[in-house]
């Protein structure tokens, strides 16, 4: 298995964690810079045709989409595992991951971010405006569900992280890269806090890649 990265992807950081936690170790890492523009570049839309981080490629195929992936990881490699086998359950860390990866994330993508300030002339004020607007947008519900989950489990859903705390640390590290603000959600920044004391998310970070 190729595994193709950008450090600073938030989707491609939940892949990460997500191979930590498995223990699932890629043959090869391939980094795909997305400053330089290489997601566009006419080798990787060969593999990915979406232009898009992170991809996994076995031999002659390739797959895309970072819940996807942790999806067949999950299936390869149930232990442990990241979406619980009881319906509900899986449903309820369902719904945060995807209430980050579908509602908050892709409003804040880097070709969107690069849209507003380029082809819509867009000032970096107003870019930094859009990407907190969305986010605490899509925060507000989310710690709202945490605390009606639990206050006082370590993890979203838990004595261990499922999915979803898979996919708020992510979002948690790029809000703080772009300073915003997040004291509107304690919940939310325990988990990570948790999160962050384990190896494997340490491991996935982007301060170490």
């Amino acid at each position: 298995m190729i595994f193709y990265n950008y450090f600073r992807s938030s989707a491609s950081y939940r892949v990460r964690i997500a191979l930590e936690l498995k223990g699932m170790k890629p043959e090869k890492i391939v980094d795909i810079d997305l400053r330089q523009n290489e997601q566009k570049s006419a080798a990787y839309r060969k593999i990915a045709p979406s232009a898009l981080v992170p991809t996994f490629q076995f031999d002659d195929m390739s797959f895309s989409q970072s819940i996807a992936l942790i999806e067949w990881m999950d299936a390869k490699c149930p232990e442990p595992r990241l979406i619980p086998e009881n319906p509900e359950k899986a449903l309820a860390v369902r719904e945060i991951a995807f209430a980050i990866a579908c509602d908050i994330h892709p409003l804040n993508n880097l070709r969107v971010l690069n849209y507003l300030t380029g082809t819509l002339e867009q000032s970096e004020d107003v870019k930094n405006q859009w990407y907190a607007h969305w986010v605490q947008a899509g925060f507000d519900g989310v710690e709202d569900r945490l605390n009606r989950q639990s206050k006082t489990s370590p993890f979203a859903f838990g004595d261990a992280p499922t999915l979803a705390d898979i996919c708020i640390v992510p979002q948690v590290f790029n809000a703080k890269r772009f300073d915003v603000d997040l004291t509107a959600y304690p919940r939310i920044l325990q988990i990570t806090e948790q999160c962050n004391q384990l190896a494997a998310f340490q491991a996935a970070s982007p301060d170490n890649h």
